[in-house]
């Protein structure tokens, strides 16, 4: 608050012995929240060495990720521990476990990670280097979906494209009420320690903590045939038949792989949604000798292999994909598409 005292609710959280108005605060249980800290936070430690190498590779440096303390808060509460300036980067989760989501971090630390990724000194937070943060953030996030889909057998969480803004801390937009943070101590390979704030909003934490609170599906064997109610001992011939002891024992039942296979790469390509590709507009092409070139001026009128009216190009990395017709959107030039190329022209394209 901006005269420095408390309020009521704050009061009471105090008094109730609540820890959890502390922007660093340690773990506990928590309701306002939506989730249990103490289930949070030991799924998040799992996941920081895989975040540690993830941001290594994709820096070509050495990053360390250590923590994190997870502790439920409010955005009054949790405001007050941050500079004026930060850098917040949104990236809600959209399925699995809908709901918001955002990392922050201060402004030295959003410029060291972007001046490790472009190999630069002194780098300003410009377009470029926030999408550098942003590609950083979606990095951190899928890691966590990775190991999320992994301990709760969830297959279908995916996030948001990352947008990542500096602001004033006042414009950051944190959840509505009571929320979880989880901090992390970061060391971008200057020695000095830098904290990065993850922020999870209620239902996020509320369905996360489901998840990873719920117990395993049984796994076979021994355990899956006392569920059916099937006696163990004894054995049996190839038919299923019971033999010695008189236990009977089902066959095994195989699952589809086809089936799995489609799921896992169904997965892997949400990885990938949120990468930025090069598309072109190509209107025509000529070929020119050396000297033609050398001798073009203003004025000089090129003539293309394309008729008046004629279907543009649109290319994704140098790739045709489709092609459209020029439109003019508020005094800009713009493409309608007119038609989709056969995935047969596009690997003839590419071959």
């Amino acid at each position: 608050m901006s005269d420095g005292a408390l309020s009521q609710a704050e009061i009471d959280a105090l008094l109730s012995g609540g820890g959890g108005e502390s922007i660093g605060g340690g773990a506990g249980m928590s309701s306002g929240g939506g989730g249990d800290t103490t289930v949070i936070e030991n799924f998040l430690k799992t996941t920081v060495a895989s975040q540690s190498n993830g941001i290594s590779m994709m820096t070509g440096g050495t990053v360390n990720f250590s923590g994190p303390s997870v502790s439920e808060t409010s955005r009054d509460a949790f405001l007050t521990g941050l500079p004026d300036i930060v850098t917040s980067v949104k990236i809600d989760f959209t399925t699995g476990f809908p709901g918001e989501h955002l990392f922050i971090m201060t402004e030295e630390t959003a410029k060291n990670i972007a001046s490790l990724m472009n190999k630069e000194d002194n780098i300003t937070l410009d377009e470029m280097a926030m999408s550098v943060i942003a590609e950083t953030v979606s990095q951190m996030a899928g890691t966590e979906i990775t190991a999320l889909s992994g301990k709760t057998g969830n297959k279908s969480i995916a996030s948001s494209s990352p947008e990542a803004v500096n602001i004033p801390k006042a414009a950051v937009p944190l959840p509505s009420g009571s929320f979880i943070i989880a901090v992390y101590d970061v060391n971008i390979g200057d020695g000095a320690s830098q904290k990065i704030w993850e922020v999870l909003g209620p239902s996020v934490a509320q369905s996360m903590t489901a998840a990873l609170s719920a117990p395993p599906a049984p796994a076979g064997g021994a355990a899956d045939a006392a569920s059916r109610g099937a006696p163990m001992g004894g054995s049996m011939n190839s038919g299923g038949a019971p033999m010695g002891g008189g236990g009977f024992i089902q066959p095994v039942q195989f699952p589809n792989l086809n089936y799995q296979a489609n799921q896992r790469e169904q997965g892997n390509i949400g990885l990938l949604m949120d990468v930025f590709m090069e598309m072109t507009v190509e209107l025509g092409r000529t070929k020119k000798l050396i000297k033609e070139i050398l001798m073009m001026g203003e004025g000089t009128i090129i003539e293309l292999d394309k008729l008046a009216g004629e279907p543009v190009d649109i290319l994704v990395n140098h790739k045709l994909i489709a092609k459209g017709e020029v439109v003019v959107i508020d005094e800009n030039f713009g493409v309608r598409v007119t038609e989709i190329v056969s995935p047969q022209e596009r690997l003839s394209e590419v071959g």
